[in-house]
């Protein structure tokens, strides 16, 4: 591969990046616009409730006893949400965002995890961990040691008054 072609290759994957860039740019665009206009029309509604509350209160409406709000709903049955349905571009917007989300926090990680300060820092407790199993094992092995010692004395002593 020649020097040129290299520099092709790399100005038309370049482009291909900003081409797709730009798509997405357009996709979010599109979805904040449709997010506009669902807010002013939430506003409106808003607006209107308002309004009907107020006419409500100054007709003389006879005032509700305070509610008790129940924090559980243990021993009744819940109802089920209601599906949400999207549309294709809002449904691509929110699977795009939230795989950036994700992608985000797992390259947060991965960073953290690879830092020079968390390497040392695990070598030296796997340093640690290392030289007390070792110490561990010594000890294991005397004691073992020490035991078969005492068996041996033993089963001799048993022997020499046997032969007695």
């Amino acid at each position: 591969m020649t020097k040129d072609q290299a520099v092709l290759l790399a100005v038309g994957g370049l482009a291909v990046l900003c081409l797709v860039l730009l798509v997405v740019l357009l996709r979010i665009r599109a979805g904040a616009a449709r997010t506009s206009v669902q807010l002013a029309e939430l506003r409106q509604r808003l607006d209107d409730v308002e309004q009907a509350r107020g006419e409500r209160a100054t007709a003389g409406a006879p005032v509700a006893a305070p509610v008790e709000f129940l924090i559980t709903d243990l021993g009744r049955d819940p109802k089920p949400p209601e599906p949400v349905h999207l549309d294709g571009p809002a449904f691509a917007d929110i699977v795009l965002k939230e795989t950036v989300v994700k992608a985000a926090a797992l390259l947060s990680g991965v960073r953290r995890g690879l830092a020079p300060a968390t390497r040392n820092r695990i070598r030296f407790e796997m340093r640690q961990e290392v030289r007390r199993a070792r110490k561990q094992r010594r000890a294991d092995l005397k004691a073992a040691q020490r035991d078969l010692r005492a068996r041996q004395r033993a089963a001799l002593a048993v022997d020499g008054r046997e032969a007695s």
